[in-house]
């Protein structure tokens, strides 16, 4: 099955690793694989403390920008490369590619890489995309598609990123 949590609201990432703790606490192995992020922050630690999740990063320290440059191309290819071999290998019942979409909206990653990997997807794999702006091609060819919306969020108020909460 192919889910897809997108939409401009929060909690499209905090929704795919609640399903990978559910995944690993009914013994799974997760993989996550991070594109356009490459800080270590709070989730990044509590998941690498569980023995049957592996997380890693494939972006740099900062979250891209719209104008992303050479390394940022070249960082989420190496990921996307690294995600194929992962999910043929069926080692991982559960694969997790978050902020994909924003990849493949940035143009990072090409939409038609994703669609052919979802296209051949093994059964014995559950792929989760996260990320706003998901493309319709992508929604299409998806089982399962939720979007998150941003009906009022506290940061119009003033209130900034949280330790714990937002990152």
């Amino acid at each position: 099955m192919i889910q897809v949590y997108t939409g401009n609201g929060k909690g499209k990432s905090t929704a795919a690793f609640g399903l990978a703790l559910r995944a690993s606490g009914a013994g799974l192995n997760v993989y996550i694989a991070q594109f356009v992020k490459g800080r270590c922050c709070s989730e990044v630690k509590a998941l690498k403390k569980i023995k049957n999740i592996k997380l890693e990063q494939f972006g740099r320290s900062c979250f891209v920008g719209k104008a992303p440059n050479k390394i940022d191309i070249q960082l989420a290819l190496k990921g996307f490369k690294k995600v194929t071999e992962v999910i043929f290998k069926e080692k991982f019942s559960l694969v997790i590619l978050d902020e994909i979409n924003v990849a493949v909206k940035l143009k990072l990653v090409p939409v038609a890489s994703l669609l052919k990997l979802i296209e051949s997807m093994p059964k014995s794999v559950e792929l989760v995309l996260t990320g706003r702006c998901a493309h319709p091609k992508v929604l299409e060819a998806s089982d399962l598609v939720s979007e998150v919306r941003d009906l009022k969020h506290y940061y119009r108020q003033g209130t900034k990123a949280r330790r714990g909460i937002e990152f």
